[in-house]
């Protein structure tokens, strides 16, 4: 590096002027869009982006000029940065970028024309450190080779240097050129139409060898970005409203409604800003984004940037015309373009019908690229600029398009498409359930428009829910399909072992070589063993694919009041076998699996989703709980026969005698003996025979479109019956006056649960724990303290809905006021929100001085799950009959062993 500065300090012997107006090339095109936003607009980017996608998008590139009054402090012009911060440059052949021969034809040649990059002769231009590397690397691919280092400060006076050398300003008298004048004091400049119309004669018609030096690609979290970050304004200030912006590059990727924000890992470039250090000529080739996310660029200060861009739509015609004209380069190199080395001029892509336009940068501005819109451009000087990228749910039907034509290309990806299209979705499906059950904010709302059947984010599950179903039908029917654990990418990403296909979503594999993974699209190509040795991973069957795309389609109902994906059953039919035949409806084939009781050793299977064998049960609803990590020993088998290849919504047929059988079992569930605390003597009382007819009867009334074979659906109509309905707690002002705090709730109030609704089973570890089982579409009642007024009691409704992929909602809401509602994920914590709430209502009176106050509870004297009634003997015995094939096998588990516990105690005594 000494050797480089002592030979710029030196002035250079002699370097004629060469530029020549006349020989001018400057394309003649339309410029881009610029926007202008409002101090009010320019507060929310994403807001503003989307405002203006739909008339800047058909350009594919646009200019943003910010409010006067945004003025970010830049970092990079630190004394201590400027001066001693230094970065890695490239040499770039200007001359070559459009006119040059393949390197197989080039072989054995050396370059002997002059050079106007580097100034003067001296030992930096004969060293060979700062010269391109050896020709043995050159030869085998074009490329920028690595430049010297330098400092912002060195680094403005080169380029200063050769800008003046090169145009020939230097002490020259302004009325030597007819061109741009500024003050009368100051030298002469070439304008930007003049750099323009040279810097693509170079490129077009080069005569001499132009080199230049770029600093491109520097990482802003090495070299430091030239936006604030809080940890260097510690002292806060001014900067701090910069430092939180939206606009702060190092904010921007992983703004809420970026997909990127669910993006763990810190990729460079993609969402960590680099920097880009020119000079007069250093070029940005055509090129799209990585996986065609949108980009933003900020100039940060020095001379202007001058773009060109082709809307995202014209992307295959720029291809097949640069594919046309320059043959033999993309005959030898077919990934040219992914190289960022080749330019061609946009005279030519005009001339062939391609979409062109012309954005000039000044500093202090943003440009705007678009997904898969190419862009190119040059420096007209010394400049500083930043860029990182964006993704806005609009751009995930271009990033499917982008990893499909990766997987063509054999291309490797930067990014997870999948992991952020269905962490998206996760987060859309928890924003809709919160705009539903509790209230509208800001952010749910955002996720609402990006939701319901025309959507952007639902039109993007949808198409790649379609994609795998497709592709899992196209598999020999001998391949066997497995349930994908959580881990299987947790660590590292998996990827395609021919194409880089991501693998987030399914994958195949063989037994003999288990850890070597394929896309469904090259399943032949794994191996060649036969397709019994080959499984297939499925991260969610397609019946769980299917159950998320109606929860983004309905919206605010989320399956809250009816299940998104019903089982539909058809009329009973007369048979010898008490069996459950599972149709699925894409195919005729059809699978016989036998409804058996779950024995407690087997709880590590009741996950299974489909098997051949006849003797284990098939569960239909699977946890959709995204990111849940798999208990230990999980059996995630999931195989199928008979070439069944869809795993969605089935048609249950059942037979006459399983009616009979489901009855019979609701009696021997009451019979049981359970083994509880219970407080019988105070609650309310059921029997056996008015349960069991209350089942019948509804099997007889209800639509068949509510009968569910696996976790029978027997729902108790919406009058309960009259035995169920006596209310054993009367409502009655409660004086606390005189009575110790202790023991307060425990003397006065006893808690009696009415069951209103049963609901229906559901399988997953969310909707049981081993105290309690939680059907969907359960619903009691139970009398309680009011919140709005403590001195009364009220009753209050408590429900559990399916919220899709969250699980069970635990729901409470007060039966005299319905917009006072509490939900949570647990009971638990459900009732203690209401319990919170009250505390702060007595609170509030107290100190409004209102006599007969109730003391303050202890959280820990409402019991979440005794509220709910889970553990009321006679709701118990009725949920209980609701699962007769042991569906939730974590809790029959715990049971079995309390009541083996039970018998051993009794056996010693």
């Amino acid at each position: 590096m000494a050797q480089f500065e002592s030979a710029t300090e030196s002035h250079p012997k002699e370097m004629s002027v060469r530029w020549d107006p006349a020989e001018a090339c400057r394309p003649i095109i339309d410029d881009a869009p610029v926007f202008y936003p409002t101090a009010e607009e320019f507060e929310d980017t994403l807001a503003y982006i989307s405002k203006i996608r739909h008339q800047a998008e058909s350009y594919g590139i646009c200019r943003i000029v910010p409010p006067a009054s945004w003025i970010p402090p830049c970092r990079l012009k630190e004394k201590d940065m400027w001066e001693h911060s230094k970065f890695s440059t490239r040499i770039q052949q200007i001359d070559l970028l459009q006119n040059r021969e393949p390197m197989r034809k080039k072989r054995g040649r050396k370059r002997k024309r002059k050079r106007h990059s580097r100034r003067g002769t001296g030992k930096a231009c004969a060293n060979s450190e700062f010269e391109p590397n050896s020709t043995s690397d050159c030869d085998e691919k074009f490329g920028f080779q690595t430049g010297p280092d330098f400092t912002l400060a060195d680094f403005e006076k080169h380029a200063a240097d050769f800008k003046e050398c090169y145009f020939g300003f230097k002490d020259a008298e302004s009325d030597q050129r007819t061109n741009v004048l500024t003050e009368s004091n100051k030298r002469w400049e070439p304008s930007i139409e003049d750099i323009e119309g040279e810097y693509w004669r170079i490129v077009e018609e080069p005569t001499d060898e132009v080199e230049i030096y770029y600093g491109a690609d520097l990482e802003a979290g090495a070299f430091g970005s030239g936006f604030p970050k809080a940890a260097s304004t510690a002292n806060g200030g001014s900067s701090d409203h910069y430092v939180k912006s939206g606009w702060n590059l190092n904010n921007f990727p992983r703004l809420p409604g970026s997909v990127l924000s669910f993006e763990e890992s810190d990729i460079s470039g993609v969402l960590v800003p680099w920097l880009y250090v020119g000079m007069c000529f250093s070029s940005f080739c055509w090129h799209v984004e990585d996986h065609h996310l949108y980009s933003l660029n900020y100039l940060h200060f020095g001379d202007a940037k001058v773009w060109y861009g082709v809307p995202g739509s014209s992307a295959s015609m720029l291809e097949k015309t640069m594919k046309r004209h320059l043959p033999d380069l993309f005959e030898e190199q077919p990934d040219l373009l992914n190289e960022l080395v080749t330019q061609l001029s946009p005279s030519i892509l005009k001339d062939e019908g391609v979409p062109v336009y012309r954005v000039v940068q000044q500093a202090g501005e943003f440009v705007l690229t678009f997904p898969r819109a190419y862009h190119a451009g040059f420096n007209c000087g010394f400049n500083c600029a930043e860029a990182v990228n964006v993704a806005p749910v609009d751009w995930l039907g271009h990033g499917q398009n982008a990893v499909e034509l990766y997987s063509k290309q054999h291309r490797k990806t930067s990014i997870s498409h999948d992991k952020l299209l269905f962490r998206s979705a996760k987060a859309a499906v928890q924003a809709l359930w919160e705009r539903s059950v509790l209230k509208e904010t800001t952010a749910n709302l955002k996720w609402n428009a990006v939701c319901g059947k025309e959507g952007v984010l639902t039109r993007a599950i949808k198409t790649r829910v379609e994609m795998l179903e497709e592709r899992v039908k196209s598999l020999p029917n001998c391949v066997k399909l497995q349930k994908m654990g959580t881990d299987f990418d947790l660590n590292d990403e998996r990827e395609c072992f021919t194409c880089f296909y991501d693998l987030h979503l399914s994958a195949i594999s063989c037994k003999c070589s288990p850890e070597r993974y394929a896309c469904l699209r090259h399943a032949d190509f794994s191996c060649s063993c036969e397709g019994d040795d080959k499984f297939v991973l499925l991260r969610y069957t397609i019946y769980e694919l299917k159950r998320l795309v109606e929860a983004l389609e309905t919206g605010a109902n989320l399956g809250i009041d009816r299940h998104v994906s019903e089982i539909k059953s058809s009329e009973p039919k007369e048979s010898s076998q008490c069996s459950m035949k599972v149709v699925l409806e894409s195919q005729q084939d059809s699978l016989n699996v036998r409804a058996s009781p779950m024995k407690c050793e087997d709880s590590d299977n009741y996950n299974k989703v489909l098997s051949r064998n006849d003797d284990d049960k098939c569960n239909c609803c699977i946890d959709l709980n995204i990111g849940m990590k798999p208990d230990e020993g999980e059996n995630k088998t999931l195989e199928v026969t008979g070439g069944v290849r869809s795993l969605e919504d089935t048609c249950v047929s059942v037979c006459w005698e399983e009616r009979k059988a489901i009855a019979h079992s609701i009696e021997r569930s009451l019979d049981m003996q359970l083994v509880r605390d219970s407080k019988s003597s105070k609650e309310c009382a059921i029997s056996k025979s008015d349960l069991t007819m209350s089942a019948m009867n509804n099997w007889n009334t209800s639509s068949h479109g509510d009968c569910k074979l696996f976790g029978v659906d027997l729902l108790f109509p919406d009058q309960h019956p009259t035995v169920l309905s006596s209310n054993l707690l009367t409502t009655k002002r409660v004086d606390s006056s005189g009575v110790k705090r202790s023991n307060y709730l425990i003397k006065e109030f006893t808690t009696c649960v009415e069951p209103i609704h049963f609901g229906s089973i559901m399988a997953g570890k969310c909707w049981c724990s081993k105290r309690a089982i939680f059907p969907k579409g359960y619903k009691s009642r139970v009398d309680f303290f009011s919140v709005l007024n403590p001195g009364k009691i009220c009753g209050y409704i408590s429900e559990v809905v399916d919220a899709g992929l969250l699980g069970p909602i635990f729901k409470v809401t007060m039966e005299e006021c319905p917009s006072v509602t509490f939900a949570d994920t647990s009971a638990q914590k459900c009732w203690e929100l209401v319990v919170q709430h009250l505390n702060q209502e007595i609170l509030r009176q107290s100190s409004l001085g209102v006599q007969g106050q109730l003391p303050p509870f202890h959280m820990q004297s409402v019991n979440g799950l005794e509220m709910f009634g889970f553990l009321s003997p006679n709701i118990i015995q009725g949920i209980e009959a609701l699962d007769p094939d042991h569906l939730c096998g974590e809790y029959w588990n715990n049971k079995c062993n309390e009541t083996a516990s039970f018998g051993d105690i009794g056996w010693h005594q």
